[in-house]
């Protein structure tokens, strides 16, 4: 078998496409890339930023910068990456990244000037110094050392994590790892744009401070840098300076929300349209474009990105009006709310239509947000600036009411970008609705897609499948339909009678027959309690009428409860007691939305053309569609389930109405947009039998019984790469489309389900084997849960497999697994989770934790056998045993031990004895006691603490032991500070 490349591999790789890019790189050859730029210019290991390279740069980039007063400028710098927080810090260093720094100079002639101090060139990016190294390693209140760092001028702007599969790490522990990095020292990434996590196999980044969830892939490149090898492509995409410096200048916002202010930079398809855009503009070639991005990809945000750059680039529009025109009130509060929120400074809202022609008439360089409806009665040719760019959201129903005549005619010469998930093409005659002919230039379908596809791909959408239930039997019953109807049923049998409803009924009319109703909420009703409600998830009820949806809502709230059903439509006056009786004010709704998107009641919605469109909750799964939409309407609708959130693998439709019978003629799209709009459920169902099946071929020549050996058998085979990585993340798939599929009685007859026990048995163990978790099952989805409590001995695999933890009580004794691939897993697994918190409190510590990385990269790699691996870790685990041993052993706590290890080991020629060692750790520990105040939170960090300390090795190694030139290598003084700090912390 072939080794995949460790973190060095993919380190070196990523260097080298870097370099590749236009980046000085260090560390290409292996070796730390860093330590060439820490020598180079005399940065300490405490220091984020290389000073002394970026005041030659801030020399070289402004004329009233010399080498005279660079250094007060410098200094007054370093302040700005004090912060309490680190996105308000982020916030104000970007501030300074993109508009300068305020400075004070004093003239020849005595004078005083303030002037603004570019620390980057974005006019000429050639002047700019790019460095990319490997190993940069900061120390504040404990050590960190990112895998590779991005430097502008000497500042960093990107950190990433890199893993290797073959060690059973991918980007999610990447990211896992730069939260960390964030939290332990927030000020590396007071100056960052975003962070890049990384594996052999995926990229993915996220703004500083982004959450996990908003980890994303850069899945597109300019032709110059398309490669087959979509990692290398991402890389020099989204990493090569030029774009980089673009992202930085002009593609950052700030938003502020409840639980703290949020950065945000763009997913790709974001930046490229945007960029289309501009470049459209600027060319002035053509004065219209389609961005045609399907629901989900953040439009609103793509519009925003392009107004902004639109209002600040001179290099595009000298002075610009820009319009952001969107189509209902709701969705124009949406709006509005997000732009009081973001960090925009030019907006207004146009508040009616007067205003709204006023605001045109000025033609004051601003972003205006508007509906369509206000250019109803807005005077032709009343436009007041030359360069006007209007931007429509749901450019579908831009054509609607003859809204987008007015808006021509008020604003006859304007660039003109329509934005929609869901354009229409009725035809090709002058009177069919043509979104495409609306917006686009002759020969061009669109400026700029992304789709369905796509989105499922990148996963920022979910795939969703339908259930045909439209041929459902129900009851009729001829004495409850009107005269009209008895008629021309005479003489037809039950079945013809229904036949003769479902094909000359309209939708309406059938949806409000009572026994169909029944029928149909009783559906509803069990299909909600099986599929949907185990998992927490939510539906939604869509009808044809408000008589329709009253009916649905009555019987619902009588089977499930009144908390449990909302309905939702318009209310009219003299409407009938049955219509009344869900009457709602737009305050009772906005409420019942708010309270339907988070976890409690209600659990389902019963509407009635409401919510079908701009509606996001990432809870909704299920779709009970009982309307006839079709087209735009019908994508809309889909894309309600599609949201994705934790564990849920797709969304769902249950149609009553016969809408997906025929794809061909529910949506007049593409061939693509078709087959990825919406999927047969049964293809949900033929996904999870080819999962199980992938994964049960990693156990092939392993019996399928729940005996301890084959239990045994099946863990060891999956205890080591590549079938470890497998097992895992196959499951992690094959557990949500279980959840996504059961109950469905298919499982038991074709055998589904019994292999599906087995798997979860051999998960259980496996988890408790390489993890050491106690109760792995209670972590798992409910669904399989139930089916793990119900067929599998929990207790007997506990016996099995008893966890193993490396504690106060250290050595638990696993002779008794006869399983080495087991056994190996275990204890490194243990001597990890003992050793990582532990690192920076000894020099054993650390060095035995590179020992175990290095023991189970060769076991991965299959360089070293399973009993050697287990005999390798037990040594690493007898000698992190030994440190606290010794350290009782010599009479010393755990900072004069780990100082007294440092000295005696890893400057063992710097002093004359082992005695001489142990007089100066005792020396330091008695003075940091005396001297450190450690009774207020935030001491640790405190420059006051690290100050002092300092000055306590200062009177101790030199003016004691003149042994001054140990505490000039930042890397010792960083040592000792630490273990000082994280033993008494």
């Amino acid at each position: 078998m072939s080794a995949l490349p460790s973190e060095s591999g993919v380190e070196r790789s990523l260097l080298s496409w870097l370099d590749g890019v236009g980046w000085e790189t260090h560390g290409q050859d292996g070796d730390r890339g860093a330590n060439v730029l820490d020598e180079a210019y005399e940065r300490s290991n405490r220091e984020v930023v290389y000073w002394n390279l970026l005041a030659e740069q801030v020399v070289a980039l402004n004329e009233d910068v010399t080498e005279e007063n660079v250094e007060k400028f410098v200094s007054s710098l370093k302040r700005d990456l004090d912060a309490e927080n680190l996105m308000d810090g982020n916030r104000a260093f970007h501030q300074l990244l993109t508009k300068g720094k305020s400075f004070t100079v004093q003239h020849d002639d005595g004078t005083t000037e303030t002037v603004y101090v570019d620390l980057i060139d974005y006019e000429n990016p050639e002047k700019n110094r790019f460095h990319a190294v490997n190993q940069f390693s900061v120390s504040r209140e404990t050590t960190i050392r990112p895998d590779v760092s991005l430097f502008v001028n000497g500042i960093p702007l990107v950190t990433m994590e890199l893993k290797s599969v073959a060690q059973d790490n991918d980007w999610h522990d990447a990211v896992s790892d730069l939260k960390d990095y964030e939290e332990d020292v927030p000020r590396l990434f007071v100056p960052g744009l975003f962070n890049v996590a990384a594996d052999t196999m995926e990229l993915r980044y996220g703004a500083v401070g982004a959450p996990k969830e908003f980890y994303e892939p850069w899945n597109d490149a300019p032709a110059k840098y398309e490669d087959d090898n979509e990692m290398r492509q991402a890389v020099r995409a989204l990493c090569n300076p030029q774009t980089l410096l673009d992202l930085v200048k002009h593609f950052v916002f700030y938003e502020r929300r409840a639980g703290g202010d949020a950065k945000i930079v763009p997913r790709y398809m974001q930046y490229y349209a945007v960029n289309r855009i501009l470049d459209r503009v600027q060319r002035g070639e053509h004065k219209r474009g389609l961005i045609w991005h399907t629901q989900g990809s953040g439009k609103s945000f793509t519009m925003l990105y392009a107004a902004e750059n639109l209002l600040k680039r001179s290099d595009v529009a000298k002075n610009p009006q820009v319009f952001i025109i969107v189509d209902t009130d709701k969705l124009n509060s949406q709006m509005r709310d997000q732009l009081a929120n973001l960090s925009l400074e030019r907006w207004t809202e146009a508040e009616s239509i007067n205003h709204l022609q006023e605001l045109i008439e000025r033609g004051q360089s601003e972003l205006v947000l508007t509906t369509i409806q206000k250019f109803e009665d807005v005077d032709p040719d009343v436009q007041g600036n030359d360069e006007v760019v209007v931007m429509s959201d749901e450019a579908h129903r831009f054509m609607e009411a003859d809204l987008g005549s007015r808006l021509d005619a008020a604003l006859p010469n304007c660039y003109h970008f329509g934005f929609t998930g869901t354009p229409v093409r009725e035809g090709e005659r002058e009177k069919d609705k043509n979104t495409f002919r609306e917006f686009s230039p002759d020969g061009e379908d669109y400026l700029h897609r992304y789709s369905v596809k796509q989105g499922i791909e990148d996963g920022l959408i979910l795939p969703v499948y339908f259930t045909l239930r439209h041929e459902m039997e129900w009851e009729i019953d001829e004495a409850g339909l009107d005269e009209e109807f008895e008629e021309r049923f005479q003489g037809m049998t039950t079945d013809e009678k229904r036949e003769f409803i479902r094909d000359n009924v309209n939708a309406t009319t059938l949806a409000e027959i009572e026994p169909r109703v029944d029928r149909a909420v009783n559906e509803i009703d069990h299909h909600y309690t099986e599929h949907v409600e185990p998992n927490g998830w939510k539906g939604m009820v869509v009808t044809p009428s408000r008589r329709s949806a009253a009916m649905y809502g009555e019987r619902l709230i009588e089977r499930r409860g009144e908390d449990a059903v909302e309905v939702l439509y318009t209310a009219t006056k003299d409407d009938p007691d049955l219509i009344e009786q869900f009457h709602t004010d737009s305050e009772e709704r906005d409420s019942i939305v708010k309270a339907f998107k988070e976890d409690g009641d209600p659990e389902l919605l019963v509407v009635h053309n409401m919510l079908l469109t701009g509606f996001d909750a990432p809870i909704l799964k299920t779709m009970y569609l009982d309307r006839n939409l079709k087209n735009h309407n019908l994508m809309q609708a889909i894309a309600r389930t599609n949201r994705p959130a934790s564990g849920k693998e797709n969304g769902e439709i249950v149609d009553f109405q016969g809408v997906f019978e025929n794809i061909d003629e529910a949506l007049d799209y593409d061939a693509e947009t078709k087959a990825y709009a919406a999927r047969d459920k049964d293809e949900l169902f033929d996904d999870l039998v080819e999962q199980v099946e992938s994964v049960m071929e990693i156990f092939d020549g392993i019996d399928k019984t729940d005996t301890q050996e084959a239990t045994y058998e099946a863990v060891n085979r999956v205890s080591t790469h590549p079938e470890r990585r497998e097992f895992k993340q196959g499951f992690r798939r094959l557990q949500n489309l279980y959840e996504a599929v059961a109950p469905d009685g298919r499982l038991v007859t074709e055998g589904v389900e019994e292999d599906y026990k087995w798997l979860s048995r051999i998960h259980v163990a496996f988890k408790r084997a390489t993890s050491g978790e106690d109760d792995p099952e209670e972590d798992m989805r409910e669904k399989t849960r139930e089916i793990i409590s119900d067929n599998v001995e929990i207790t007997e695999i506990k016996k099995d497999f008893p966890t193993y933890k490396l504690g106060e009580e250290y050595l638990e004794d696993v002779e008794d697994l006869d399983n080495p691939g087991v056994k190996a897993s275990q204890i490194a697994h243990a001597t990890r989770q003992h050793l990582h918190p532990r690192e920076n409190q000894n020099p054993r510590y650390k060095r035995l934790s590179e020992r175990v990385t290095d023991i189970v990269e060769r076991w991965q790699n299959d360089q070293i056998s399973d009993p050697d691996a287990v005999e390798a870790l037990k040594s690493v685990e007898d000698a992190v045993v030994s440190v606290e041993e010794d350290a009782e052993e010599e009479g010393m706590d755990d900072a004069e031990f780990a100082i007294y290890t440092h000295l005696t080991e890893e400057t063992s020629d710097a002093v004359e004895s082992e005695d001489q060692a142990e007089e100066i750790a005792e020396e330091v520990v008695s003075q940091f006691h005396d001297r450190v105040d450690r009774d207020y939170p935030g001491w640790k960090t405190n420059q006051q603490t690290i100050s002092e300390i300092e000055r306590i090795l200062l009177d101790v190694m030199v003016k004691q032991y003149d042994l001054g030139h140990l505490i000039q290598d930042d890397e010792f003084v960083d040592a000792l500070r630490n273990y000082l700090i994280q033993n008494h912390g």
